[in-house]
């Protein structure tokens, strides 16, 4: 579980994120809705500690993560997976050394143990012996099966996922939402993922949390997102929901 509590930010006197607070939980789907510039990327990179965040408390499963020095920072580190917008795969480096990468940064395994560890995590995402590929090997949805599959080497207790569906055909997209439910199920872990993509909302909304304008304006369930009179996110879901017919529509 992580709490955020009345989490404010500001960028060079610009506030972008405004007294938020909310509680994600463990082995559901926590999703974070808003327009672009909403805050949203804002908010997840200050619960990892990517920014400092200028008022507030972000606590991992008690543990108060804001105020900690740099090793206290980096053993809760450890416990996160991250999966990032285009999976941000090392373009010089196989499948293997990629999923490997953060066994290399933060475990003492001997290399046969860290291999049977990536080994687990390939087939886990159905990449079964693509050990030696490169990226540019890979199709899009590929690429980000490889990522989610470094995102669990280190069979995290936190799964971040920043836009998983974001290049990716529909078909595509289904598979990788899918992929991350079953895990955060598995493993139980704690998800929170940043999108705007209505159907992964609809599919996969356990608990979503809307931004508009760097506040937390609501907060609720896939179906309750059906019925409610927020204004706001009416406007949001629809805006979202039309675009895709029109990229559907022209794309016929």
């Amino acid at each position: 579980m992580i709490e955020v509590r009345n989490v404010s930010k500001s960028f060079a006197g610009v506030c972008v994120l405004d007294d938020i607070s909310v509680t994600f939980e463990k082995g559901v789907t926590n999703l974070v809705i808003g327009k672009s510039g909403s805050g949203k990327t804002v908010l997840l990179k200050s619960i990892v500690g990517l920014h400092d965040i200028d008022e507030g408390e972000i606590l991992y499963d008690g543990r108060l993560f804001n105020k900690m020095n740099f090793k206290e920072k980096k053993e809760i580190r450890k416990e996160i997976g991250m999966l990032f917008q285009g999976a941000a795969l090392f373009d010089s480096a196989t499948v293997e050394e990629n999923v490997m990468y953060p066994l290399d940064m933060f475990t003492n395994m001997a290399y046969e143990e860290k291999l049977k560890r990536v080994n687990f995590c390939l087939e886990r995402v159905n990449m079964k012996g693509s050990n030696k590929l490169y990226p540019s090997e890979l199709s899009g949805g590929m690429r980000k099966r490889v990522g989610i599959a470094r995102a669990i080497s280190l069979n995290p207790k936190y799964l971040f996922c920043d836009e998983p569906n974001s290049g990716l055909d529909p078909q595509t997209a289904i598979l990788i939402d899918n992929l991350i439910k079953e895990i955060t199920r598995e493993f139980n872990t704690t998800t929170i993922i940043n999108t705007h993509d209505m159907n992964s909302v609809m599919e996969n909304g356990d608990k979503i949390i809307f931004i508009f304008e760097g506040i937390k304006c609501w907060e609720g369930s896939k179906d309750e997102i059906l019925t409610t009179k927020n204004e706001y996110l009416n406007d949001f879901v629809f805006a979202n929901t039309l675009a895709k017919q029109i990229k559907i529509s022209t794309t016929k």
